[in-house]
């Protein structure tokens, strides 16, 4: 069952159409809650954060949301990914499906929401009135790879979560961390040289700094893109050999 591309992919579908019709199912406005909510968290940081930072970064709310958009899609997706296996778990105790659709489903259901907040980040463009450089074509590279990123370590969350409970715990808690060390709505200029060097190692904040050099017309690092590709692609290897060693007994432990 489910043996041939064509069964997976129509379940892979399903399961996406599923994710986004339950979300938002006792909802009058339904799954336009995908526009308003990064719109509307763009307009209470941007009121609270431009009058702090406003000064030192050009057009705020496109800087904010340029960030906002890959962190959400990383967080979101790693998340979504973790909790897919225990949240299906009365389906696979009933019937045998491929343990690794539900991570991938939930992550192909955030790419969706994260399409989503792109088309509002240009939205925010156009009434602010920032130019549409020919580099934002560039971006489609870290958002490649914050796209493997995010697969290698659902993988390995949904493994580790299916064992062990307390990483959802934990991992909430890393994220929580993780969002101030992004410079997601302040500049890095502010944080001491000394400590600049921690950003740097960290993917997240590797790829929302080269998506928002593109979107001001810059062209992203070579060097920093290579550093995000080689941890994805490792994160990747590792969620994929997890799963393959351990896929067949997630059942067994929930």
């Amino acid at each position: 069952m489910f043996d041939t591309f064509s069964e997976k992919k129509f379940l892979l579908t399903e399961l996406v159409k599923k994710n986004l019709t339950a979300k938002y199912k006792d909802s009058v406005l339904g799954i336009l809650w995908s526009f308003f909510n990064p719109l509307l968290t763009m307009l209470v940081f941007t009121a609270v954060f431009s009058m702090l930072f406003g000064k030192n970064v050009v057009n705020y709310p496109v800087y904010y949301l340029a960030g906002r958009v890959i962190f959400d899609f990383y967080n979101h997706g790693t998340k979504g990914a973790m909790n897919s296996i225990r949240k299906n778990a009365r389906l696979l105790k009933k019937i045998y499906v491929p343990r690794s659709m539900f991570p991938v489903s939930s992550i192909c259901y955030e790419f969706v929401n994260f399409l989503i907040s792109f088309v509002i980040l240009f939205g925010v463009m156009l009434l602010t009135g920032a130019p549409f450089h020919f580099t934002l074509v560039y971006a489609i590279i870290p958002i490649f790879l914050v796209i493997i990123l995010i697969f290698g370590v659902g993988l390995i969350l949904a493994v580790c979560n299916t064992y062990f409970t307390d990483i959802g715990y934990l991992y909430n808690v890393f994220t929580l961390v993780l969002l101030y060390a992004s410079a997601l709505f302040y500049p890095i200029e502010i944080v001491p040289t000394k400590f600049q060097i921690i950003f740097s190692l960290n993917p997240v904040y590797c790829a929302m700094t080269c998506v928002r050099q593109c979107v001001y017309g810059v062209a992203p690092s070579f060097s920093t893109m290579l550093y995000i590709g080689v941890f994805a692609l490792t994160t990747l290897g590792i969620g994929l050999l997890m799963f393959n060693i351990y896929g067949k007994k997630l059942t067994l432990e929930l």
